[in-house]
Parts: C-alpha cells; structure tokens; sequence
C-alpha cells in the first residue's frame, strides 16, 4: 500500500477546544502525535486534509436545535450557570470555554471529512485524531464531549451513502453516546470494550445491553474487568471484533482509538502497555480489507498520558494504516525528545514499545484472564445463537 491510499485529517483550528490547562482534555495531545509522525518522515503534507467546520444542519443529524442554540450561547457566556447545568455543560468534566461551538464544529468536521474522504473512494482509509468525542448525547454534553462526532458521522454515512457501519470502540470508557443514539438502529452495529462500569465513568455497557427492537443483537459491550493486560485485553477485542464483523458484513468501519487502557493512564484502571496499541490498529486494518474493500475511518478519544502513550499509541494508527509499521521498531527520534523534554513533567519515551519489566505485576491475573473469557462467551451469546438460526 503506498502512503496517498490514507489520509490524515487536522487542523489548527481544533485546538481550540481546550477546557483550560489543568483539565486532562488535552489538544497538545494532536501536537505530539502529528509532530512524532512528522519527525519520523512517515507523515508528510501530500497526506493530510484539513477538518472543515460542521454546519449546524449536520450536527442536528443526532443532536437537538435547542442544546446547539445553548452550546453557542456558552462560547460566548450568554446563558446562566442553571440552564447550562441542564444541558451538562459548565460541569467540572465539561466546564466551558469560549469559541466552544465553533471548536466542536471542527472535531465534527473532521471526522465528516474523513468519512467522505474514504466514501467517496479519494482514499481506502482516513485517520481523524481529533474526534472520538463518543459520550455526546442528544441534548446534553458529557465526560469531555460536547457534541458527537462518531454518532453525527454515522448518521451522515447512513444517509448519504446508504451503507452499513460498524463502530467499534476500545477506549477505556464505555462509548455511551454512539450505542443509544443507535441502540434500536440494525444497521449500525456497536461494538465497545471498555473498563467495566462498576469502577469507570459512565457506568454503563454490560453484556445485556443489546440494542432493542429491530436493533436487538446489534449492539455488543464487552466490559473488562478492572487490572486487566495486554494477553486477556487482546483476546477479548480479537474475538469479539472478528465475530462481529463477520455476522454484520459492514460497508465501512468506524473505530475510536481512546489510549487510555494504559497503566500510566491517570484516569483508568486497565494495565495494557503498548504492544495493544499496536494491535489494535493492525486487526482492524486486517479485517478492512476482508469485509468492506479496506474501507476504515480511525478517531481518536481518550488518552490522557499524552507526554508518553497518546502519541506512540495514535501514531501507530497511522504507522499501520500506511505500512509502514517497521518504525515501531526503531527509537523515537531524539529531535523529537530533545524538541518537547523541556515543557514535559516526565521522563519521554525513547522507543515504541514499553519496557515490559517496569510493570508491576498483577496478583489476581489468572481470576481476571478467566472472568473476561466468561464475559466475552456471555456477550457473544446472541451473535452465535442468531448465527446458528440463519442456518438452519
């Protein structure tokens, strides 16, 4: 595959969706990645598209008139402390900022250009590090997200182009917004591995949250348990993910590359280190290629150890998507390092892969490997029992 065949979706337009400094929504995050890339001459201008501003038509796809008319209100510090509390917004998760509408319009617009960058056959797969925003609800913001991106693409997919999606989502936190904007909806098919709910924000997606209707046995949560790594989290996203796609046949599919399963993430309790990054990607990639003619679109998500994970964790998405995966195994640039050490608080990375002797060893590995097998077995069980109907 050569590099022209995937695009790379920014623009500096979106880091202005900043909360302040010390709020761990970070879009220095995007910085990082894109300079990293950039550093290792594996991204170059040819490759990227810039994110355009979502119309407020497009963001009604999911989102009510009234709580957009109260996002623009907020930028511009025009609505009271009660009434912007309803919609979620002015919260300590999603406090606001000025500009907040048009900031959130490029997240939107980015994961649209990137949607239609692939659909309309200009490239096979597209990469959109700002979007992942996946806890947006109809009308009310939550957990960082003010308005949905995956959900409004998905909408917009379905259409524009009148195609199946696939939305599969391993980031940390359950993707909420995405599944119940489409939870009785057979033609989206949600697929999310995550922190179980009992211990992580928003505390949903168990295994019985299965979409309703005719979107019954379309939606498939695999939660894990708290501590879990790299050998069980691999398995439990393989096996999930290749039955899925294989029982929905989707035209395109739409991943949310949240990086913050990672032991150093200060906001999750899941123990994955690198070497699930880099599969992640990979599989997805894979099966692509073997189920909708290589269609994928990658976002971003959470991620909140953005001096050491997020940029080796979204880069690989953009190492995989264009071949060019032997980088991992060289050392991260120094002129990377030596650019950024001064303004980071911790000691940078200096190669793609973690030290796998700095992790601290589980206790309960084996108690935790064996009740996400019985968790994802669960999960699996209207997939296999529909699979078995349709043959006989």
């Amino acid at each position: 595959m050569k590099k022209a065949d995937a695009c790379y979706v920014y623009s500096h337009e979106e880091h202005a969706y900043h909360f302040h400094d010390k709020h761990p929504f970070n879009p220095r995050r995007l910085t990082l990645t894109k300079d990293l890339l950039e550093t290792c001459s594996s991204l170059d201008h040819s490759s990227v598209i810039k994110a355009r501003k979502a119309t407020e038509q497009e963001l009604a796809l999911v989102h009510d008139s009234a709580y957009i008319e109260a996002v623009k209100l907020a930028g511009t510090n025009q609505i009271s402390a009660d009434k912007a509390r309803n919609y979620g917004l002015g919260t300590d998760d999603t406090p606001l900022f000025e500009g907040m509408h048009d900031a959130a319009s490029y997240l939107v617009g980015g994961t649209l250009a990137a949607v239609d960058a692939v659909m309309n056959g200009e490239y096979t797969h597209a990469l959109h590090l700002g979007g992942g925003l996946h806890h947006g609800f109809r009308g009310k913001a939550s957990g960082f997200c003010i308005y949905n991106d995956s959900a409004i693409a998905i909408e917009y997919v379905k259409q524009t182009y009148q195609a199946r999606v696939l939305y599969v989502d391993t980031d940390a936190h359950h993707g909420d917004g995405v599944q119940w904007s489409f939870y009785d909806d057979p033609d989206v098919f949600t697929l999310s591995i995550h922190e179980t709910g009992r211990y992580l924000f928003p505390g949903t997606g168990s295994i019985t949250e299965r979409g309703a209707g005719s979107g019954y046995g379309f939606k498939l949560n695999i939660p894990l348990e708290a501590f879990t790594e790299d050998d069980s989290f691999i398995a439990s996203y393989e096996t999930a993910f290749r039955e899925a796609v294989e029982f929905f046949k989707p035209d395109l599919i739409l991943t949310v590359n949240g990086a913050d399963s990672h032991y150093l993430d200060p906001l999750t309790h899941l123990h994955t280190s690198l070497k699930s990054f880099h599969f992640i990607p990979k599989l997805a990639h894979e099966l692509a290629h073997e189920y909708c003619a290589g269609r994928w679109v990658a976002v971003g998500g959470g991620g909140y150890d953005h001096w050491r994970v997020v940029p080796r964790a979204w880069g690989s998405i953009w190492l995989e998507m264009t071949e060019q995966t032997h980088i991992l195994d060289q050392p991260i640039p120094t002129d990377w390092i030596d650019r950024w050490k001064s303004e980071s608080d911790v000691t940078l990375p200096t190669r793609w892969h973690d030290d796998q002797s700095m992790f601290p060893k589980i206790p309960r590995k084996p108690i935790i490997t064996a009740r996400n097998q019985q968790t994802v077995e669960k999960a699996l069980f209207s997939i296999r029992n529909e699979k078995k109907l349709r043959k006989s």
